[in-house]
């Protein structure tokens, strides 16, 4: 009895530190408390989802330097993100508020220049937080109608294929999904986070083994490390700008460990929690998404083939890559559709963490009244959820998603 009441003593100090740190920066204690450290890791792990990142960018990769410029560029840009990501995270332990960014930005610059810099930094983080929410759902729809047209027979079986306005609507259907769940207490919220974090990291050891396991043809060490694909069919053959428009398949991917910054004002011993949750989400995404990568390049054998409109899924390389081994093995591709049926689960499970820093940025911005009526954006619910700035985040993602065509 004497260790339980040592421990809950210690429990309520920590949350008193926390409190009270949050009060020297300015704010009071407003949302919830709810997150270990793994929880904390797990948002951002979750949103980083090499799975997602890497299935629905792998066109850009291919097209655009083809093996060498995602297997070495991929080392190429871990290690320039793990030197912004040991900066994020000291100035997160110095500094830990759901802000994140913009209220760095703004200590860092000096009183001169605070304003603007954390208008500038705040103003481009949450733009940028939506789009990547719009990026991850619109992919997540779009794989879902690709699934569908291979289930059906694909393109030359006289598969189903779904018009743009069908998948707009899977995009609206998803979003819908993602603010309810957002709109759930944070002890729900984080449950999500923390299944994010073990369906990609055990959908990416399962794809790992199964991948090779099933492929009759595989690529040499060579191809997979030292071939370049200038044959991108947009005439530009400068090497030096396709492999740089190449490695924005590997930047794109790594993105999102901001997210456990601003969860920080729902954490425990936040100064600690999270940076070892910017510092671990980096660091175990960049070695999962390159053995992926490595994975799923290891059965490329037709890049032409694999990039065409005209194969099974329409030029969705990834998805007519695992098709076609399973088809190859097996005569059917079934298989090939639950391993994308595990990507999808772990998009939309990446869509989830994406609502949810969007929401905690947009509560925190709007609460130094950075925002349009921020009167409304940064309010809390019974159950300490930022709810309006959670739906205002859904609307956005889904109003950026009217301009595709």
């Amino acid at each position: 009895s004497h260790s339980v009441a040592v421990a809950v003593t210690d429990a309520g100090a920590n949350d008193d530190a926390d409190r009270a740190r949050l009060h020297q920066m300015g704010y009071k204690q407003e949302l919830k408390r709810g997150l270990s450290v793994v929880s904390n890791f797990a948002f951002s792990f979750s949103i980083i989802s090499v799975l997602t990142g890497v299935t629905s960018t792998y066109n850009t990769g291919l097209r655009y330097g083809g093996p060498s410029s995602m297997t070495l560029g991929w080392l190429v840009v871990a290690a320039f993100n793990g030197c912004v990501a040991l900066s994020m995270a000291e100035i997160c332990s110095a500094y830990p508020t759901s802000g994140g960014l913009y209220y760095w930005s703004a200590k860092l610059a000096g009183k001169k220049w605070a304003s603007l810099a954390s208008w500038v930094t705040g103003w481009f983080n949450i733009v940028g937080q939506w789009a990547t929410a719009t990026s991850v759902d619109f992919s997540l729809a779009q794989l879902i109608q690709v699934i569908i047209l291979l289930a059906t027979g694909g393109t030359n079986g006289g598969g189903y294929v779904a018009s743009k306005y069908v998948v707009l609507a899977i995009y609206g259907f998803i979003l819908i999904l993602h603010g309810l769940i957002n709109s759930l207490p944070i002890h729900w919220l984080s449950w999500f986070g923390q299944l994010g974090a073990f369906w990609n990291a055990a959908g990416v050891f399962v794809l790992v083994i199964l991948i090779p396991s099933v492929a009759k043809e595989r690529s040499s060490a060579d191809f997979i490390f030292t071939h370049l694909n200038t044959d991108n069919g947009m005439g530009i053959h400068n090497k030096a700008y396709i492999l740089g428009v190449g490695l924005l398949m590997s930047n794109y991917c790594m993105i999102g460990y901001d997210t456990s910054a601003h969860m920080t004002e729902e954490t425990k011993n936040a100064d600690r929690s999270g940076p070892i949750g910017i510092v671990t989400s980096v660091v175990l995404s960049n070695i999962f998404g390159w053995i992926y990568l490595v994975t799923l390049t290891s059965v490329v054998t037709d890049i032409p083939y694999l990039l065409s409109a005209d194969n099974d899924a329409g030029g969705y390389a990834i998805a007519q890559a695992l098709y076609t081994i399973f088809n190859q093995r097996y005569g059917s591709g079934v298989g090939g559709l639950v391993c994308l049926g595990v990507i999808a689960v772990a998009m939309f499970l990446c869509g989830v963490a994406c609502i949810t820093s969007n929401s905690r940025m947009g509560y925190a911005f709007s609460r130094d009244g950075a925002m349009p009526y921020s009167h409304l954006w940064h309010r809390v619910n019974k159950h300490e959820v930022p709810l309006n700035i959670v739906w205002l985040s859904v609307l956005v993602a889904f109003a950026m998603a009217l301009t595709s065509n």
